[in-house]
């Protein structure tokens, strides 16, 4: 049995490669980028009004200049025009092109309009609410870097230079397989000795969130059968997440199996509750990474969270977002366990703090519903105090 702090190490150590491709824009949102993002024009293209008003060339107002003959009216969309005499003006609208000839806005509340004369109530300051061509950014500037996740702001950057197609890094192909006699599916009437599935129905939506559409398989406690199907899907799959089969029962085959198919072990077995007999490792000839989460709910909930989603954003190029929150009591955690309790978050004055929850062990499945995350608290002789900070992860993100 190793300590948590090596069987992380271990899991990070056999990050997979996972190539690129391309996909839609709007198909894009959640990815990870796999190209930087340079700018195709100058941020704004044209010097543009900030503001719905008349646009006048500066030099009018040194000259003592009050009030402007209305040449025309200028809307977003239109080609750039010229002012054709300086002690003119123009109206013009948010978004619209700045004419040649003029240089500052000044936006109606300030103006007052009678017979096609615009009348300034307040002396403007050279050049104001003109956004200019070129102040966000200048032509080939890298907008986005490669490794970010593309989220809401990012789409409208990506559209904004006319990317229709994005270069993400590829999601791994999973299979999610749950082993055991006692489970039904979902629209059965369980028998007294059995429940239904839902471990790997979780995993399958905490997936779903991350993009990734896994299939799901069931196995029976049958060493030939498990040996059989995980053969064939250690080949189609880049990653195999199981539930169950891997504690020190006699129906519990899937350390041996994975043995026989050539599965390089890297840890069987970690110093945490829950989920101890954690068990991971990598077929190499296939290039498959294997983690094989113990059949409670709880213990595979936050194994997934802590290690699987921790080894997906470094396979992704993205970057680790581990959090800290604030204990609302005094924990006493001794050797020799890491452990993993479930918590309800609040924020108050701007600081987040974690509060247990109550549940009966990593077999109460509906202790998840309830809580916001797990905090991980090493083992040792003193005790975590209320007010200390401690690592947090999430399974609401």
């Amino acid at each position: 049995m190793i300590n948590f702090e090596e069987a992380y190490r271990k899991v990070m150590q056999h990050t997979l490669d996972l190539g690129v491709e391309d996909v839609g824009l709007l198909k894009s949102t959640g990815r990870a980028l796999a190209e930087d993002i340079m700018a195709d024009r100058d941020f704004p293209p044209f010097d543009r009004a900030t503001k719905d008003g008349i646009a006048i060339n500066y030099s009018a107002i040194k000259k003592g200049v009050n009030s402007f003959a209305i040449e025309a009216v200028l809307s977003a969309g239109m080609p750039q025009t010229m002012l054709g005499d300086t002690a003119n003006c123009m109206e013009i609208m948010t978004g619209a092109v700045i004419p040649e000839n003029a240089d500052t806005v000044i936006m109606y509340e300030q103006v007052t309009i009678e017979n096609g004369v615009a009348t300034l109530s307040k002396k403007p300051t050279k050049g104001q609410d003109v956004h200019k061509k070129g102040s966000d950014v200048v032509t080939s500037s890298v907008l986005l870097k490669k490794g970010k996740r593309i989220g809401a702001a990012e789409i409208g950057v990506l559209a904004s230079v006319g990317k229709s197609k994005v270069q993400v890094k590829r999601l791994p192909k999973v299979c999610v397989v749950s082993t055991g006699d006692e489970l039904v599916d979902v629209d059965q009437v369980p028998l007294a000795h059995q429940i239904r599935k839902s471990n790997t129905l979780s995993l399958f939506a905490a997936l779903q969130k991350k993009g990734i559409m896994a299939e799901l398989l069931h196995l029976n406690d049958d060493r030939k059968v498990i040996k059989e199907s995980l053969s064939n899907i250690l080949k189609d799959y880049d990653v195999l997440l199981l539930s169950g089969g891997v504690s020190k029962g006699k129906f519990d085959f899937i350390p041996e199996v994975m043995e026989m198919l050539g599965v390089q072990k890297v840890f069987h077995r970690v110093a945490q509750r829950p989920g101890k007999p954690f068990w991971f490792g990598k077929q190499e000839e296939m290039n498959t990474v294997v983690f094989s989460f113990p059949g409670n709910p709880v213990s595979t909930f936050a194994n997934y969270h802590i290690y699987f989603l921790s080894w997906l954003q470094k396979c992704l190029g993205l970057p680790q977002e581990e959090k800290e929150v604030l204990l609302e009591e005094s924990i006493q955690i001794k050797p020799p366990l890491t452990r993993f309790i479930q918590v309800k978050t609040e924020v108050k004055k701007g600081a987040t703090w974690a509060k247990t929850i109550r549940e009966n062990g990593s077999g109460d499945l509906t202790s998840l519903a309830y809580s916001d995350g797990f905090i991980r608290l090493q083992a040792r002789e003193a005790e975590y105090e209320k007010g200390e900070l401690v690592p947090f992860v999430a399974t609401r993100n």
